[in-house]
């Protein structure tokens, strides 16, 4: 890619509660956008059901720069992945570049991944090496989660929780966001063959207010990872693990069922129905049976979502710009 491509940005910024931040934020994201070679598409604000004056103070932005700001209020807290998505999908630029609102990520950083979108990669992920973070309740099961998602995916990123990230459109147009699924972007684009790199990123210490996506998470985050590994490993043939542990169960049924038979055989006076290996036999039979059904109703829901047609998660309540 020719380092002389220019491209439409667009900044998504999902705002949950940041009164306080929202005007630094947006004049330093000015600042960084009109210092970076390519054409200055948007930012696009995502209330995510703020209970502060976080939505009117978005309102106050988009007019005073209603070319350039643009405001999507949802109708409830919906979380974050799905704020991500709702301004995924109102996104009109060629990079799309998601990031905090709580002042942490710095905007000046904005340069340094669209330099790595210029070199060719699709998505280029924000990796905070000197992180201002408490260490025992946010760095240490960051650095803990970071390992576990890069063995898991295969996908070796050193910070999948920045929200700082930049992606080329067509790498988020066909993907949809459930859970914690934002986090994990970078690894399903790379299962669908896109080149995904990281930059270190500047991290400031957070100025107001608290994380509003904390620690609460993680159980979720766990759960959304055993369905991340699921999607890039068996997501169009569910039947290759349920089917394959299925077959494991009844041929482990049909050895101790042999048992059964055998002792009742060979052992005078044994009673085959009052033994543990036919009790054995018929958990293992009935249990793999189980299986094969879940992988063949697997597959009919796989066809299903696949042909039919996909439907946002969120709920806008307004548009503006």
């Amino acid at each position: 890619m020719s380092a002389e491509t220019h491209y439409s940005i667009s900044v998504v910024v999902p705002v949950f509660n940041e009164a306080d931040s929202l005007r630094t934020l947006h004049e330093q994201l000015s600042r960084a956008l009109w210092e970076t070679p390519h054409s200055w598409c948007e930012i696009i604000f995502v209330d995510d059901g703020s209970t502060d004056d976080s939505l009117q103070i978005c309102r106050e932005l988009h007019h005073g720069a209603p070319e350039k700001v643009r405001v999507v209020a949802l109708r409830r807290n919906f979380g974050q992945t799905a704020a991500m998505a709702a301004g995924f999908d109102a996104a009109q630029g060629d990079v799309i570049i998601p990031m905090d609102a709580d002042l942490q990520n710095d905007p000046a950083d904005i340069k340094l991944l669209m330099e790595k979108i210029e070199e060719g990669y699709d998505v280029v992920s924000g990796w905070r090496a000197d992180r201002r973070d408490h260490w025992f309740s946010r760095k240490l099961p960051s650095r803990i989660a970071n390992a576990l998602i890069s063995w898991i995916t295969g996908v070796h990123l050193h910070d999948y929780g920045c929200t700082l990230k930049a992606y080329h459109r067509q790498v988020v147009d066909d993907m949809n966001l459930y859970g914690e699924l934002h986090r994990f972007l970078p690894a399903l684009a790379h299962w669908t063959g896109a080149r995904v790199t990281e930059v270190q990123v500047n991290h400031r210490p957070r100025e107001h207010g608290n994380s509003k996506y904390g620690m609460n998470r993680v159980q979720r985050v766990l759960l959304d990872l055993i369905t991340v590994k699921f999607l890039l490993s068996y997501s169009t043939k569910p039947m290759q693990v349920f089917g394959k542990w299925g077959l494991y169960a009844i041929t482990a049924g049909g050895a101790f069922g042999a048992i059964a038979v055998a002792l009742k055989l060979l052992v005078p006076g044994h009673n085959i129905t009052n033994n543990p290996w036919m009790y054995l036999t018929i958990f293992f039979v009935l249990g793999g049976l189980q299986l094969l059904g879940m992988g063949l109703l697997g597959e009919i829901n796989v066809r299903t979502y696949y042909e039919s047609q996909r439907k946002p998660i969120y709920a806008v309540r307004e548009r503006m710009g």
